[in-house]
């Protein structure tokens, strides 16, 4: 009995180790668009498609894309109090001295309204379907 209950515990130890069990294979994944638009330039808006865990965060989809699409670059910064900070898209960087920056904007669903999250990419935990859209932009 004693050895049954130990497997029990270093089972349920071995799932709180291994990130992503639970929420890869019994839940599966949800597909997001992500559509870089750039506001001052006017240039073309790139969208990829990327998949995101369930009730995963946007970074983690955005690094998965990032390691599977060469075309796809971001950088970001890591603020103590705030966490990620999103300052570059496909080498297009935010700027303090031109009042540039990278704005994380939403469109719920296939064709919800489009939102602006009171979270970062740290935190935007995208729903199915949503379409992400980083807009570079002036503030």
């Amino acid at each position: 009995m004693m050895g049954l209950i130990m497997a029990f515990f270093l089972s349920a130890a071995l799932l709180l180790l291994v990130p992503g069990i639970l929420t890869e294979t019994e839940h599966g994944s949800n597909p997001i668009n992500l559509t870089i638009v750039n506001s001052i330039s006017n240039a073309p808006n790139e969208t990829y498609s990327a998949d995101v865990v369930f009730r995963g965060i946007l970074i983690g989809a955005m690094r998965r894309l990032q390691q599977t699409n060469s075309d796809f670059k971001f950088t970001y910064t890591e603020d103590p109090n705030y966490g990620p900070f999103l300052e570059s898209v496909n080498g297009v960087a935010g700027d303090n001295a031109e009042h540039t920056y990278w704005e994380l904007l939403v469109q719920t669903g296939k064709s919800g309204p489009v939102i602006r999250p009171d979270v970062g990419i740290g935190c935007y935990i995208p729903g199915p379907n949503d379409r992400i859209i980083l807009n570079f932009t002036k503030w």
